[in-house]
């Protein structure tokens, strides 16, 4: 197994809903703000080469949307998701796998690509995987997180025939179930256990509900490390503190409660947290310190070659 960190460029979000109730003066101080009040956010995904397949996790924003869409958002820098592969001697066609952490713009985007007036999969050897708790919940989108959950993103990949299902974790284990549930209300109870299933002999999905429904995070046991991609449970470095929460959030209390338990577990065992939005640091581990778990080492993936 390889991996590799596949950089896709960056983006503008607004300090003050990245970092929910901190203060500006405290959180300024991590990922500085423009004078519009917004901060620079990497697009970073993850590439496995396990055996016969390549699997990316996450395809970034992609370039379909119009120049209005991209002006908003502020994409920027050198980096993109052609470059990235092509540095590592891979193409987009050699993909044959890509979990999507969500369904999130930003996190899908790349997914589907514009060929005149046509959405096409801009992978096409690849199958695509979401769940089905996941999936309702975002071609059902409630109207805080319509924006979010964009058709033209979305519905293409089963239109083109690439969907597939990532089973949910199993009623014995106590963890997350495939219950049904209406779109834009609470959840209660084991939904912040951030239960697993296994994807392949490497690779686990943990299950995290506080950003959005059913939230994927794959975990990745590699060269005697067990590596976590956060994808928004903690965005970046500078969101480990517990209270930094994203305003962005859906249910932040099961955010908080989803923080408690990842964390923990993770700084007992040594965890490497892979960012997908931290701008400089791709990788760190944990340490325990009086002002609680916070960050130890940083450094990048391919430190672990």
């Amino acid at each position: 197994m390889r991996l590799y960190s596949i950089n896709t460029g960056f983006f503008k979000l607004d300090g003050g809903a990245m970092f929910g109730v901190v203060p500006k003066s405290i959180w300024n101080k991590i990922n500085p703000a423009d004078e519009h009040n917004l901060c620079s956010w990497a697009l970073r995904c993850l590439l496995i080469e396990e055996e016969d397949r390549l699997i990316l996790i996450d395809t970034g924003l992609g370039t379909k949307q119009d120049a209005k869409f991209f002006g908003h958002y502020g994409l920027h820098g050198n980096d993109t998701l052609d470059s990235s592969l092509a540095s590592y001697g891979f193409h987009r066609n050699d993909i044959t796998d890509i979990i999507l952490t969500h369904l999130h713009f930003d996190h899908c985007g790349g997914t589907i690509a514009r060929e005149g007036e046509r959405l096409v999969a801009a992978f096409p050897a690849a199958r695509v995987w979401s769940n089905p708790e996941h999936w309702n919940w975002a071609i059902q989108p409630n109207d805080r997180e319509k924006a979010s959950f964009l058709k033209e993103n979305i519905l293409p990949i089963k239109d083109c025939g690439q969907l597939s299902m990532i089973d949910m974790p199993d009623e014995k284990s106590g963890d997350l179930q495939s219950d049904t549930h209406t779109p834009g209300t609470a959840h209660t109870g084991s939904l912040s256990s951030l239960g697993t299933t296994p994807f392949t002999d490497h690779i686990d999905i943990r299950f995290a509900n506080g950003h959005t429904r059913a939230m994927m995070l794959p975990q990745i046991r590699y060269r005697n490390n067990t590596i976590v991609f956060m994808a928004d449970l903690l965005p970046s470095a500078g969101h480990i503190p517990l209270p930094y929460v994203m305003a962005y959030d859906m249910f932040p209390l099961v955010s908080l409660q989803e923080k408690k338990v990842f964390l923990e577990e993770a700084v007992t065992n040594n965890y490497v947290l892979f960012f997908e939005h931290d701008r400089e640091q791709e990788c760190c581990t944990l340490v325990r310190t009086e002002k609680g778990i916070r960050p130890d080492r940083f450094f990048s993936l391919k430190e672990l070659d």
